[in-house]
């Protein structure tokens, strides 16, 4: 029919729109974030990019789900203000020939969503952890971060780097605070460089510098003046995590069986379920009153997906819990949701005489 084209050709233009928006939304938000790490030293500059990129991974099931959801409410509800609704109804269609408009958009979506959900997001999180700890198995003075105090991974060293070049790994003003021995002793050079043997022994060779010896604020303290100095870069080996559930794929949940294990199953499974409901309750909370203002339906949207997420994260930490069984932690939620689902349709439908029920 012409009205359900219509409607699958707004719900793909409008979701495009809603997703870029979100997605840009959150890749802004992250962004910032790694950055500000990155100038703290907590992150190695170039790893911003990988580490976003494996983060917009693991967040595309929940911004698919929402996009779904809005997309299908923001456009039957732009119907119902533009009065498109009335005349659709005065033609003798039931609200309930929409269901099937918006499963043929929403299916698919869900697929995705499904995919994602069990598949790409916990290798991309997995990705992205597996990283960072690369990130921090690397030396104290690999990627210098200038005009900031970094301590050294062995807790021994405090180093500040003025300013840093690309070529050759050389360095200007460096500041070097460090624990030999139970002597305190602190380096200034002018310059310094990176070297690297044949056997793989990292040095931060330091030029034109001065070494303070001694305890604060004492007047015994030694100073050597030279013209080169070589400081070993102890290696570092990031101690191995145990990863997380977030990061364990789903055939693995499954096989472990433990609580944890499929209370993460239960949200994994749940969302692109709970995707697919969403787009479905859409229909009738589209709905606009005038008597109560144009924006009711759209707050009441939000509270109904608030109570749907909350409720599948108290089912996902009570099967973590061990408090209820794997089958009703997972269903209970969908299965409630779809009563309300009925219900809405139900009081959409009884407003609307008997005739234009049964007629299509």
């Amino acid at each position: 029919m012409i009205f359900r084209r219509a409607l699958l050709r707004e719900f793909i233009d409008l979701a495009l729109a809603v997703f870029v928006v979100m997605f840009a939304i959150i890749m802004i938000t992250q962004l910032v974030r790694y950055l500000g790490a990155a100038a703290s030293g907590a992150v190695a500059p170039e790893g911003v990019i990988t580490l976003l990129g494996f983060r917009a991974i693991y967040y595309l099931p929940v911004l698919l789900a929402l996009t779904l959801f809005i997309s299908v409410l923001l456009s039957l509800t732009r119907s119902y203000r533009d009065s498109e609704m009335i005349v659709w109804f005065s033609s003798g269609i039931s609200i309930t020939a929409w269901i099937r408009p918006v499963l043929a958009f929403a299916v698919p979506l869900t697929i995705i969503i499904a995919a994602l959900s069990l598949f790409l997001s916990p290798w991309a999180f997995g990705k992205g952890e597996e990283y960072r700890q690369q990130l921090d198995a690397r030396d104290d003075v690999a990627t210098p971060t200038p005009g900031v105090f970094r301590e050294s991974k062995h807790e021994e060293r405090v180093y500040f780097v003025e300013s840093a070049a690309g070529e050759g790994n050389t360095m200007a003003n460096i500041f070097v605070n460090s624990v030999q021995h139970q002597q305190l002793g602190t380096l200034v050079a002018n310059n310094g460089y990176q070297e690297v043997l044949d056997n793989g022994d990292r040095f931060l060779v330091l030029l034109n510098g001065s070494r303070y010896d001694g305890p604060p604020g004492s007047p015994e303290y030694k100073i050597m003046v030279f013209e080169r100095y070589a400081m070993r870069v102890e290696p570092y080996e990031a101690k191995g995590e145990i990863p997380q559930r977030r990061s364990v794929s789903t055939l693995e949940l499954l096989r472990d069986g433990s609580a944890a294990s499929l209370s993460e199953f239960v949200w994994r499974a749940g969302l692109p379920l709970s995707a697919l409901l969403l787009a479905l309750l859409a229909i009738p909370l589209s709905f606009v009153n005038p008597r109560v203002g144009r924006s009711f339906n759209l707050v009441l949207a939000l509270a109904v997906y608030m109570v749907y997420s909350n409720t599948l994260s108290i089912a996902r930490g009570l099967v973590a819990q061990q408090k209820i069984s794997l089958m009703l932690g997972f269903w209970a939620v969908h299965i409630f949701m779809l009563i309300i689902l009925a219900l809405l349709f139900y009081k959409r439908l009884s407003i609307m005489p008997l005739a234009r029920f049964f007629r299509r």
